[in-house]
């Protein structure tokens, strides 16, 4: 038995009024998804527990078995972990995104830049290497330090398990809004944010991206603290062999974390300009030298959702039926074994908002030997049968029926 999960990122949605009062899901052209759905069944799930901010770092530990009332210590923990970061029990880590605050008003006072764009253009992670390097040589110290990461994605780790824990709001959640007011309510990282700027936006590598039109790194923004994780094998767990396949750190890390492999596909970029047929082909090879559990993670409709972009969100999702399940349907057809599918989002993440928010996703769950001929198509508003059980216990349900 062979078992795929395509996790389509944010791709749940609220219907949109520039859509004619439909969902992303209901207007995009997506037939192997809507076949999957009408030979297999449709539920609606709960993914993020009560009490939890409602993210992928929840969200996909809960997918994938783990019961994160248990397990969670936080996002940046699994993030620092793919990118190679050893942690003690001693450290505590933040997300350091760089982020783009207003600049075109060099007298404008901190607090009251706007957040223009909590990537910073999607920073490539060449710049942003170098610009973490440039802050370490101004406020590296013996109780914290930057580290770099995978795009406009970075990290903060003090060595102190005391370290500051006020409220964080994700940049990603402020865009176009005048940043003072989210300010942590921390005189330490409210320094180190506003210091941030100072080193950073006149550097070299923000002039030279803003004199060839792109917007510079020129901030860091501080957000999802949290402290070393562990998570259970998870083929012991449920005794099979697994590959995550991401752009993302913090799936990543759940990967490594779980002792999955990892499979690191070139081109890939968390965005609608991923390498799409590259991952379905990352998942085929995976399947072809025996592992029998995929994870195929697609950040792209979550990144659509956050900068308010309603047909990129559509042709996300269009994308992901054509370029990547397509393939790796295919293969699975004709590769002589049993095999599940599961489809769905993490959570939903309404262009109306341009966040992530609580609620009920849609999801499918594909059976090779059984039809049960429901000719239902793939949406939110079809998804009226609830899972019955929590989120962690939807993994079980999938992989032993």
């Amino acid at each position: 038995m062979k078992y795929v999960v395509f996790l389509c990122d944010g791709m749940a949605d609220d219907p949109v009024d520039a859509l004619g009062g439909k969902t992303p899901m209901e207007v995009a052209n997506k037939p192997l998804m809507d076949e999957l759905c009408s030979k297999g069944e449709l539920l609606s799930i709960k993914t993020v527990p009560d009490g939890f901010e409602v993210g992928s770092d929840v969200a996909n530990q809960g997918i994938l078995g783990y019961d994160v009332t248990k397990s969670y210590h936080g996002r940046s923990p699994l993030e620092v972990v793919s990118a190679g970061i050893e942690l003690t029990d001693q450290n505590v880590t933040y997300r350091a995104n760089l982020v783009t605050l207003s600049y075109d008003d060099e007298n404008q006072k901190f607090e009251d830049k706007k957040m223009e764009d909590y990537s910073a253009g999607d920073v490539t992670t060449e710049d942003a290497t170098e610009l973490i390097a440039a802050l370490n040589a101004e406020l590296e110290c013996d109780e914290y330090k930057f580290y770099p990461g995978f795009m406009y994605r970075q990290f903060l780790i003090f060595n102190n398990p005391d370290a500051p824990n006020p409220k964080f709001n994700p940049p990603h959640d402020i865009s176009g809004e005048v940043v003072g007011k989210y300010l942590p309510n921390d005189e330490l990282l409210t320094y180190l944010t506003k210091r941030s700027y100072e080193i950073l936006h006149n550097h070299p590598v923000n002039l030279r991206r803003i004199a060839e039109g792109e917007k510079p790194a020129n901030s860091i923004w501080l957000w999802g603290r949290g402290t070393k994780s562990n998570l259970a094998n998870f083929e012991e767990k449920y005794g099979v062999k697994g590959s995550v396949i991401s752009a993302v750190d913090l799936v990543r890390g759940i990967a490594m974390l779980s002792g999955m492999e990892n499979v690191i596909v070139p081109g890939a970029t968390g965005y609608i300009d991923t390498n799409w047929s590259g991952k379905a082909q990352a998942c085929i090879n995976e399947l072809k030298r025996g592992q029998e559990f995929v994870y195929i993670h697609m950040e792209a409709p979550d990144e659509c959702g956050h900068k308010f972009e309603v047909e990129n969100k559509v042709e996300s999702i269009e994308a992901i039926d054509e370029q990547v399940i397509k393939p790796i349907y295919e293969y699975l057809k004709n590769c002589g074994e049993d095999y599940r599918i599961l489809i769905m989002p993490d959570h939903k993440t309404p262009l109306k908002v341009g966040t992530h928010t609580s609620g009920d996703v849609p999801l499918v769950i594909y059976d090779s030997r059984v039809d049960k001929n429901t000719n239902k198509v793939y949406n939110e508003a079809n998804a009226t049968e609830k899972f019955k059980g929590e989120v962690h216990e939807l993994m079980e349900y999938f992989i032993k029926g």
